[in-house]
C-alpha cells in the first residue's frame, strides 16, 4: 500500500517515536466528547498521541463512536506528516515496522472496546478498507429461512405433533404394546397407523425444509464481485475484482452489481453506470410494488474518475442503527481530502481536516437485500448484512395455523377418552377389582383404544388434498393455488371479512377524469378543449377557434386568461412528480413510478398535449404542442411519504432561469398551505362523493436569494444525525410552504374490479361481516364503500373522525349502541384512539355492525384489528388483500387471501389461498368452502362411529365372558376394518354434496346456516354416540341370540354383521350419490367376500355359505340400521333441512 515520492496518500505514512508523541500530546488536550463525522475530531486527533490518543477517543460519555483497525492508518497519517514536517524523511522500513506495531496495538484496544460497546447501540462507522477483526462484529450475510437443523429436527416436528391430545393418546397406546402384561394382538396394529402419519407428517416436513435448503443455499452462493486493493508491490495497477459468494460478503465490502442481479445486502450506492448516478431497482419482493424505484449514488463517489479512486478512497461511512422502516435511513459519508497540505497552514492536520467533506445519506441512496437492479451497473458499499438486513427485519415467520375443525375433532377427542376410561373402570368395577384390577383397567383402555381412531387423521388429511385439489382445478375460478392445505373447511365458517381497497376491491387502474381550477371544471368528456385552450396558451399556430364561443372566450383578454391558468397547472402537473419516461425496444414510451396517480396524471398530459420525453436526476424535458421542448433542472425533490401526504419538486427553467417550487398532496394537508380560498374543501368533497381521488396542485416562484437562504439550512438540516427529518421537514415548511398559489385540483377515477358490487352483496347476504380496511381517505373511502354496495341502499354512514379525547370517544360510542344498522366509517387516529380507551366496548359494538370502513389505516394497525376480532368474537376472521402492506393482515387473519395484482406477488405469496381477483372469493367461500367444512364434519363423526360401535360391541363381549379383558378381534380383523373393509365408502363422503353448485351461489343464506358450527357440534357428536351405542350392542346382542348355538362363529357372524351395517350406514348419510361412492361400496363388499376365504382362522367357510348364515345375518342388520332409515326419513318429513327446500 506505502509508495514513495510527493504523491505519497497521507494515510500511508506511519508514526515515529514516543517522544515526538508525547511533545504533542502536551501541547494539545484529549478530546473528551464525541462528535460523529466532525472535522473537528480528525483535527484533534491529528495532536493526540500515543495510547493517549486511544483513550481520549474512547474517554466520552454516552454512545462512543466504534474504534476499529484501520483507524491507526488514519492516525497515522495525521501524527506522521507533522513529524515529517518537523523531521524530514525517514527510513521506509522504521516507517512499516511502526505501522504494523501501531496498527495490532489499536487492533487489540478495538477489540476489547466493541465488548464493552454497549450492545443496544448497533450503529455503526465503517472506514473504507475495514480490517478483518472489524467486519466480524457484525452478523454474518447468511440467508436462512429453514426451520429446522440436523439437531432440532425430531425434537421439534415430534413436539409440534404430540402437543395434540390426539397424537398423544396413540403415542400412549401404542407404546403400552411394548409391554407383556398390556399387549394385546399384533404390535403392528397399533404402531403401524401412527408411524404411518407420523412418517408422513415428518416426510412433509422435512421435504418443504429441504427446498427451503436448497433456495437458501442458492441465494447464499450467487457470486457476486468486489473491489479489492490493489498489491502493494505494484500500486499502479488498477483495482483488483475477486468473485465471491454472497454468504461471504460482509460489511465494509464494495460490491459491483451487474443488470437484473439480485442485490445481496443493503448497500450504499456510490457509483452507477449512468452519468448522472442514477439506477432503478424493482422492491416486488420486498414491498409488494411492480413498479421501479429510483436510486441515487452518493454525489461525491459518483464524480470519482474510477473505481480504482474509489478503492483508494480516504473515508468512512456512518449508519444509523438496523431498523425495520424501508423507508428511512440515515446516515453520513465522510471524504477526507488527499491534496497536500497547504503551505500557508500552521497544521498539516487541520489543512487536511479543511478539505474533509460530509454527504447525508438518505434511503434514496441506499438499495436494500433482495431488490434487483433494473438496469445498468453499480457500485455498492455495504452496510448492514444478514440478520440487520431490511429484508430480513421485515419478513416474518407466521406461526402455524391450525382450522377450528382440528381444534373441535381434539377436544371431542379428551371427551372420548374420559369414555373410554370410564367404560373400562365400569368393566373392571362390575368384575368387584379383582385380582391385577389396574392392569385389567390397562388392558380394556387399549381394548377400547379404537373409539380414538388414528385413521381419523389420515382420512382428514386425505380430504383436504382432495379439496384444494378441487379449488385449484375449479375453471370457473383459474389460477387459484391452495397455499397452506391444512384450512380448506374454514372457508366455510367465517363470519368476518376483512377487505383491503386499492387493488382488491379496485383495479388499481387510475385515469384522470377531472380538473377543477375554481372557476372552471373540465369533465372526462371535455378534454379536447383543454388541448385547445393549451395549444392556444403555448402559441401553436394551427390552433383552431372554436366555431361558438363560450363563457370563458367572450373576451380576447378572459380567453387568454384562462389559457395561461390552465398552461400553469397542466405544466405543474408534467414537472411535479416522480415519474421518468421509459423508451421500449419497440420505440414506445412507457412511464415508471412508485405511485399509480402519478403515472395517470402523466399520461393525461400527455393526451392534451405536454409529454414528459426526458428526465434523469438533474433535468426533465417536456414537449409542448407545438413539439418544442422546454428544459428544466430539478433542484430539490421532496418525494411523497404517508406522513407528508405530499410531494414537492424545486425547478429552474433553463432559459429564463425562473424558480418554482410546484407541489401537490392530499387537501387536508394541502389546505393550510395553499392561499385562502373559498371552493377547494367543497369541490374535494364534491370530487370524492364521484369516488375520485384527489390532489391539489400549487405552486410558489422563488427568488435566487431565497432558494440559496433555504439551501444553506436543508444542507445543515441534512447533516444532523439527531432528528434529521423533522429538521429537514421545518426548514422546508419555513421556507417553502407557505402561502402557495392554488393552481387546481386533480380528480383521478380508480376502477373497480369485476363483480365486486355482486360479490359483496352475496358475501353479505351469507351474513358475512364486511370491514374495508386503507390507506386512504374518507372521502374517497366512502364513496367506494357505497359504489361497491359495500354499503346498503339507504343505509345510514356515520363518520366519526379526528377524534382527541376519550370523552368523544364514548359519545361516539353511545350514539353506535343505539344505531347498530349503520354503517361506521372511522379514520386511522380515532380508532387508535377508540382501541387504547375502550377497546372491549369498541370492539362489542363494531363487531355487530353491518360493515365498517377504516381510512388511513397502517399495516399495523389492519393486523391488530384483525386480532382482535378474533380474540373478541371467537369466530372465523377472513382477510383479503393484494399488496405488501396487505401482508401482516394476511397473516393475522384465520384465513389469509392473497390477491396477485398490480403490486406484485407479495401478499399472495403470504397467503393461503393466492386469487387472481376479489370476485373470486364468492364461489371460494359459498361453494367450496361450504362443502369441503360440511364433508370433513361427516367424515370426521363418521369415522368416530366406526370407531365407536367396534368398542361397544367389544364392552358387550367382555361383560358376557366375566368381564376379562379379551380382544373380541384380532391381527388382520381389526387392520382390515379400518382399511380395506371400510375406508373406500367412508372416505368416499369427501364427495357428497346437498345442493348444486347454482342453488349454493343463488342462494347464499345457505352458507349462514354453516357459520353456526351446527354441522360438527356436542349435539350431532352424542346424537353420533347414542348411534353407535345402539347398533353396536343390537349388533352384539342379536349374534349371541341367533347364534346361541354356533358361539364359535361368533367372531364370523357379528364381524359380518358390522362391515355390512357400516356399508348401509354410508349410503344413509349420502345426500348425492357419485361414481366413485358406488364403486366404492360395491368393490369392498367383493373384497370382503373374497377375504373371508382367506382367512380360514376366523371364519369357517362351510358355514358361511349356508343360508342360515345369511338370513340370520340380514336380521341382525335390519335390526342395526332400518330404525336409523326411518328415523332419517321422519325427520326429513317433519323437519326438512333448510337446503332440502331449495331442490
Amino acid at each position: 500500500m506505502s509508495t514513495s515520492g510527493p504523491d505519497i496518500p497521507l494515510h500511508i505514512i506511519a508514526p515515529v517515536s514516543s517522544s515526538n508523541r508525547g511533545h504533542h500530546q502536551d501541547t494539545h488536550p484529549e478530546p473528551t466528547e464525541r462528535r460523529m463525522h466532525s472535522n473537528v475530531l480528525r483535527a484533534a486527533a491529528a495532536r493526540s498521541a500515543g495510547k493517549s490518543l486511544v483513550k481520549g477517543r474512547n474517554k466520552g460519555k454516552g454512545k462512543m463512536r466504534e474504534q476499529y483497525p484501520d483507524e491507526s492508518d488514519e492516525e497515522a497519517t495525521l501524527l506522521g506528516n507533522v513529524e515529517r514536517h518537523g523531521e524530514g524523511d525517514m527510513d521506509r522500513e522504521d516507517v512499516e515496522e511502526s505501522t504494523q506495531m501501531r496498527r495490532l496495538q489499536v487492533s487489540r484496544h478495538s477489540a476489547t472496546l466493541s465488548k464493552s460497546r454497549s450492545r443496544q447501540d448497533k450503529s455503526r462507522t465503517i472506514p473504507f478498507r475495514p480490517g478483518d477483526r472489524f467486519q466480524t462484529h457484525f452478523p454474518p450475510n447468511m440467508v436462512r429461512n429453514q426451520k429446522y437443523n440436523l439437531f432440532t429436527f425430531f425434537p421439534f416436528v415430534l413436539y409440534e405433533q404430540f402437543k395434540f391430545f390426539f397424537n398423544l393418546y396413540f403415542l400412549l397406546v401404542a407404546l403400552s404394546q411394548f409391554i407383556p402384561a398390556l399387549k394385546i394382538g399384533f404390535i403392528f396394529t397399533y404402531v403401524a397407523p401412527l408411524a404411518f402419519v407420523l412418517c408422513v407428517t415428518m416426510g412433509k416436513e422435512a421435504y418443504d425444509d429441504y427446498k427451503r435448503h436448497l433456495r437458501d443455499r442458492e441465494a447464499n452462493s450467487q457470486k457476486y464481485l468486489i473491489l479489492v486493493p490493489p498489491l502493494s508491490h505494484n500500486p499502479d495497477s488498477g483495482p483488483h475484482t475477486r468473485s465471491v459468494p454472497s454468504s461471504t460478503l460482509r460489511v465494509g465490502d464494495l460490491v459491483m452489481l451487474e443488470k437484473n442481479q439480485r442485490v445481496p445486502a443493503d448497500m450504499v450506492l456510490l457509483r452507477t453506470s449512468d452519468p448522472s448516478g442514477t439506477c432503478f431497482i424493482r422492491t416486488d419482493q420486498l414491498d409488494g410494488e411492480t413498479d421501479w424505484k429510483l436510486r441515487v449514488a452518493v454525489p461525491t463517489t459518483q464524480k470519482l474518475g474510477s473505481d480504482k479512486e474509489l478503492m483508494m478512497l480516504d473515508g468512512e461511512v456512518y449508519a444509523d442503527a438496523p431498523i425495520k422502516d424501508l423507508h428511512t435511513f440515515i446516515g453520513t459519508l465522510t471524504v477526507n481530502g488527499a491534496s497536500p497540505p497547504s503551505p500557508h497552514s500552521s497544521s498539516p492536520a487541520l489543512s487536511r481536516a479543511a478539505t474533509s467533506t460530509v454527504e447525508p445519506l438518505t434511503a434514496e441512496n441506499v438499495v436494500w437485500s433482495n431488490t434487483v437492479l433494473a438496469a445498468g451497473s453499480a457500485v455498492g458499499f455495504v452496510v448492514y448484512t444478514g440478520s440487520e438486513t431490511r429484508a430480513v427485519m421485515n419478513t416474518s415467520h407466521p406461526e402455524t395455523k391450525v382450522g377450528l375443525l382440528d381444534l373441535e375433532i381434539n377436544r371431542l377427542a379428551k371427551i372420548l377418552c374420559a369414555v373410554t376410561f370410564a367404560l373400562s373402570v365400569v368393566l373392571v368395577a362390575l368384575n368387584g377389582f379383582r385380582g391385577l384390577w389396574y392392569i385389567y383397567v390397562f388392558r380394556f383402555l387399549i381394548l377400547f383404544s379404537s373409539i380414538i381412531p388414528i385413521s381419523l387423521r389420515v382420512n382428514l388429511d386425505m380430504g383436504k388434498t382432495v379439496y384444494a385439489n378441487q379449488i385449484m382445478t375449479d375453471p370457473d375460478i383459474p389460477n387459484t393455488i391452495v397455499r397452506t392445505s391444512t384450512l380448506p373447511e374454514e372457508l366455510g365458517r367465517i363470519e368476518y371479512l376483512l377487505s383491503d381497497k386499492t387493488g382488491t376491491l379496485t383495479q388499481n387502474e387510475m385515469e384522470m377524469k377531472k380538473l377543477h381550477m375554481g372557476t372552471m371544471s373540465y369533465g372526462f368528456d371535455s378534454m379536447d378543449e383543454v388541448a385547445h385552450q393549451l395549444a392556444t396558451a403555448f402559441g401553436a399556430e394551427n390552433a383552431r377557434q372554436p366555431s361558438i364561443a363560450t363563457g370563458t372566450q367572450l373576451a380576447t383578454r378572459g380567453r387568454r386568461d384562462m389559457s395561461s391558468r390552465l398552461r400553469d397547472v397542466v405544466l405543474s402537473l408534467a414537472l411535479c412528480h416522480n415519474v421518468t419516461p421509459v423508451t421500449n425496444d419497440d420505440g414506445s414510451l412507457t412511464y415508471q413510478a412508485s405511485s399509480p396517480d402519478e403515472v395517470a396524471i402523466v399520461k393525461w398530459t400527455e393526451s392534451v398535449g405536454l409529454t414528459l420525453v426526458f428526465r434523469d436526476r438533474t433535468r426533465m424535458e417536456v414537449q409542448t404542442p407545438t413539439g418544442t421542448r422546454l428544459s428544466y433542472d430539478i433542484l430539490e425533490l421532496f418525494p411523497f411519504t404517508s406522513e407528508s401526504k405530499r410531494m414537492g419538486i424545486v425547478v429552474r427553467e433553463a432559459q429564463s432561469g425562473e424558480l418554482l417550487f410546484l407541489q401537490k398532496g392530499a387537501d387536508v394537508v394541502m389546505a393550510r398551505i395553499v392561499q385562502r380560498n373559498d371552493w377547494l374543501e367543497e369541490e374535494t368533497g364534491n370530487m370524492a362523493r364521484e369516488g375520485l381521488r384527489t390532489l391539489v396542485v400549487a405552486r410558489k416562484r422563488l427568488t435566487p436569494q431565497n432558494y440559496a437562504a433555504f439551501k444553506q439550512r436543508h444542507h445543515e438540516a441534512s447533516v444532523r444525525l439527531e432528528g434529521r427529518n423533522e429538521a429537514m421537514a421545518a426548514v422546508v415548511a419555513e421556507y417553502l410552504e407557505r402561502d402557495l398559489e392554488l393552481l387546481g385540483l386533480t380528480g383521478v377515477e380508480d376502477k373497480l374490479q369485476d363483480e365486486v358490487k355482486s360479490t359483496l352483496e352475496l358475501l353479505r347476504n351469507a351474513g358475512i361481516k364486511i370491514w374495508m380496511l386503507t390507506g386512504d381517505k374518507i372521502e374517497t373511502a366512502r364513496c367506494i364503500a357505497i359504489s361497491t354496495k359495500l354499503v346498503a341502499r339507504n343505509q345510514y354512514v356515520h363518520e366519526v373522525a379526528k377524534l382527541k379525547t376519550s370523552d368523544q370517544v364514548r359519545d361516539q360510542l353511545e350514539f353506535l349502541q343505539s344505531k347498530l344498522d349503520c354503517c361506521l366509517v372511522i379514520d386511522g387516529e380515532s380508532l387508535q384512539l377508540c382501541l387504547n380507551s375502550y377497546k372491549n366496548e369498541f370492539i362489542e359494538i363494531a363487531t355487530k355492525l353491518s360493515a365498517v370502513v377504516a381510512c388511513r389505516c397502517s399495516p399495523t394497525q389492519k393486523a391488530d384489528v384483525a386480532r382482535l376480532i378474533r380474540q373478541y368474537t371467537k369466530k372465523r376472521v377472513c382477510c383479503i388483500g393484494d399488496g405488501g402492506n396487505d401482508v401482516s393482515m394476511i397473516q393475522a387473519a384465520d384465513v389469509g387471501v392473497g390477491i396477485v395484482g398490480k403490486e406484485g406477488k407479495q401478499a399472495s405469496l403470504a397467503a393461503d389461498f393466492s386469487v387472481t381477483q376479489f370476485s373470486y372469493l364468492a364461489k371460494l367461500l359459498m361453494w367450496h368452502g361450504r362443502n369441503s367444512y360440511r364433508r370433513s364434519a361427516k367424515l370426521a363423526q363418521f369415522v368416530i362411529h366406526r370407531g365407536l360401535i367396534i368398542s361397544v360391541m367389544q364392552a358387550v363381549f367382555s361383560a358376557i365372558f366375566y368381564f376379562a379383558p379379551i380382544a373380541l378381534y384380532q391381527g388382520w380383523l381389526m387392520m382390515g376394518y379400518a382399511t380395506v373393509y371400510t375406508m373406500a365408502p367412508v372416505f368416499s363422503l369427501v364427495l357428497d354434496q346437498d345442493v348444486n353448485e347454482d342453488i349454493a351461489l343463488i342462494y347464499p343464506e345457505l352458507y349462514k346456516e354453516l357459520t353456526k358450527g351446527r354441522s360438527l357440534s356436542f349435539k350431532t357428536f352424542f346424537q353420533w354416540l347414542m348411534i353407535s351405542v345402539y347398533q353396536g350392542g343390537a349388533i352384539m346382542i342379536m349374534s349371541l341370540v341367533l347364534f346361541e348355538n354356533e358361539f364359535l362363529n361368533i367372531v364370523a357372524i357379528s364381524f359380518t354383521a358390522l362391515i355390512l351395517n357400516e356399508l348401509i350406514m354410508v349410503g344413509i348419510e349420502i345426500t348425492t350419490w357419485h361414481t366413485y361412492m358406488v364403486i366404492a361400496e360395491v368393490v369392498t363388499l367383493l373384497l370382503y367376500v373374497i377375504s373371508i376365504a382367506f382367512l380360514p382362522e376366523y371364519f369357517d367357510l362351510e358355514f358361511v355359505i349356508s343360508t342360515r348364515f345369511a338370513w340370520k345375518v340380514a336380521v341382525i342388520v335390519a335390526v342395526s340400521a332400518l330404525p336409523l332409515y326411518l328415523v332419517k326419513a321422519i325427520r326429513s318429513r317433519i323437519a326438512p333441512a333448510a337446503y332440502s327446500k331449495l331442490l
